[in-house]
């Protein structure tokens, strides 16, 4: 099991940043297990027929997660697929940001714009367990993987979610809004695994990469509760661009850095 593990990681190397972990992912998918177990006690397992499969999908820059399933994101497993965003790691600076703001009382309502797979909201929902969350997306097919997700986490009694226009006729304030909309130019070139599989309408966001901030932000000052904070992730190059739209439309702006040191969330706070 080690020598075929350590093979396929040296199979993955050119076309992953990280080739052993993809292998032991993929194997516990074949397996039927969690990669903890492979990793506790490789001895134990025959290594199944369907992992050479496996590889070779990976192989063609075909997503890990796409391949399992699942993501996990803070403290959540997501099911994903073909046709979603993958929720990625430094998304979950919105969240840390969202805990130093609130603490443990949080917020009570919460908004998810561009909400996927229900990435950031639900995450939300499992740090405060009393809050309730509206999500909101364009797609049909990630609110139906959002729905899918609140069932499979047991949250559905306090989440909603609708297929929308970012806040376009949306009413009422929230105390926490959470958005992570499209900010890649479109001249901008993308690893395979993302460009030939994540969908292009999540990723790009017009020649600067900066037209939904241009419509959300805004929108954001009559959604946003007294006391409340608007967390919105960022490309690491447009903190200044992104602040002088928030400050524009009247918001405190204090930025945080993702665990790799890069600008990654613009925290908006009432002036």
């Amino acid at each position: 099991m080690n020598q075929t593990l350590r093979d396929a990681a040296q199979r993955l190397a050119p076309v992953s940043d990280t080739p052993r972990l993809d292998a032991e992912l993929l194997m516990a998918h074949a397996l039927g297990v969690e990669r903890q177990a492979v990793l506790l006690d490789p001895s134990r397992f025959d290594v199944p027929a369907e992992f050479a499969t496996l590889v070779g999908r990976r192989l063609m820059h075909e997503p890990v997660a796409y391949i399992v399933g699942y993501r996990d994101f803070w403290t959540i497993r997501l099911q994903v697929g073909p046709g979603m965003l993958i929720p990625r790691p430094d998304s979950e600076t919105l969240i840390e940001a969202a805990i130093d703001h609130f603490g443990t009382g949080g917020p009570k309502r919460i908004l998810d714009l561009g909400t996927g797979p229900g990435t950031l909201l639900l995450a939300a929902l499992a740090q405060w367990p009393e809050a309730h969350g509206l999500g909101i997306d364009e797609s049909e097919k990630a609110v139906t993987y959002a729905e899918d997700n609140a069932v499979d986490l047991e949250m559905d009694e306090r989440v909603r979610f609708r297929v929308g226009d970012w806040a376009l006729g949306l009413d009422g304030q929230f105390d926490l809004i959470l958005c992570n909309p499209p900010y890649i130019a479109d001249s901008e070139a993308l690893m395979p695994d993302v460009a030939g599989h994540e969908p292009a309408g999540a990723l790009f966001a017009g020649a600067d990469g900066l037209d939904d901030y241009r419509r959300i932000i805004p929108d954001l000052p009559r959604l946003l509760a007294p006391g409340g904070l608007a967390a919105l992730e960022i490309g690491h190059t447009q903190h200044i661009l992104v602040r002088e739209l928030a400050e524009t439309a009247g918001f405190k702006v204090a930025c945080r850095q993702d665990l790799g040191g890069r600008d990654r969330a613009l925290l908006l706070t009432r002036a």
